[in-house]
């Protein structure tokens, strides 16, 4: 394979097969959806850098993240032949099935498709009159309810840098970070962090915390060199711990130079970021909805 976005959409579920299985087994077992799809990206090098936050529009002008159609069917397939499970919304376990699996990508793909094709066949012919086929649904349908993470990173693009650094400080402080009131505000001349602060642990240790915030569009990744940079400002400051935000994506090498040292630097990417506003609520407000069931739809 030699690049991913060129598979058919099929091809490309069938790839995401193998790492999810590899990677939840990582993972102890269970993990979050959003969990286990990070580690895929981050750890199979035929997956884009960017699938994360790669984003694309439809004929109908609709923006939608590529890779989250594949991978959200990949999962469905692997719980559908009963080599993971959905205890809870959000979260898969491997089964005993899973935890067993020794085989090929190619003998995992086949007997996925051998149990779960005529599954997706005899569920289409019941709900034929209320609902849509496998291989019709849209890249629209799975991400309706995506549309305000595209929405927020947009928002965000769109701020001056002061604007978004002064964000990212006011995000690290909901981590319950106190920010220093002198290091890192300006511009320019702050040695290279754009933020600064004290995170009080154990009751009475207290760690100097460097923060990053990098305003990139989704093709521009964070390399390695950026965090060299970062980590020589961490020394300057001699902060013991590392936050680096950013709206695009990392790099693998990148991954691996936070990683490197004494000194683990935390990376943000614009999946994570979006996922951190939501949770601390910060300048964006929850809009409850609901969806009806079957009961509602199917009038049999």
């Amino acid at each position: 394979m030699n690049n991913f976005y060129e598979l058919k959409r099929q091809d490309q579920e069938a790839y995401l097969m193998y790492p999810t299985i590899r990677e939840l087994r990582r993972l102890g077992g269970e993990a979050t959806t959003k969990e286990l799809k990070r580690m895929v990206v981050s750890n199979d090098s035929l997956i884009p850098e960017d699938a994360l936050t790669l984003t694309k529009k439809s004929q109908k002008g609709h923006v939608y993240y590529p890779f989250n159609f594949p991978f959200n069917f990949a999962v469905t397939n692997l719980v559908m032949a009963g080599y993971l499970d959905r205890p809870r919304t959000g979260v898969v376990i491997l089964t005993s099935k899973g935890r067993s699996f020794e085989g090929s990508a190619d003998f995992l793909i086949k007997d996925v498709y051998k149990i779960s094709l005529p599954m997706w066949k005899e569920r289409s012919r019941k709900n034929k009159k209320h609902t849509v086929a496998k291989s019709d649904i849209s890249d629209e349908k799975i991400d309706k309810l995506e549309d305000w993470r595209v929405e927020l990173l947009h928002a965000l693009l769109k701020l001056k840098p002061s604007k978004f650094e002064m964000f990212c400080r006011a995000l690290v402080k909901k981590m319950n970070v106190d920010i220093d009131e002198s290091l890192g505000i300006q511009l320019s001349g702050d040695g290279g962090i754009d933020g600064y602060g004290y995170m009080t642990t154990d009751d009475f240790r207290t760690t100097r915390v460097a923060i990053q915030a990098k305003r990139w569009g989704e093709t521009n990744l964070v390399s390695s060199p950026e965090i060299d940079k970062f980590r020589g400002a961490m020394d300057k400051y001699r902060a013991e711990y590392g936050i680096f935000i950013t709206t695009s994506s990392f790099t693998r090498d990148a991954i691996m130079a936070s990683r490197n040292g004494t000194r683990v630097i935390t990376l943000i990417d614009g999946d994570h970021l979006v996922d951190l506003v939501a949770k601390y609520q910060l300048y964006v407000k929850p809009v409850v909805t609901y969806e009806l069931e079957e009961f509602f739809t199917n009038n049999d």
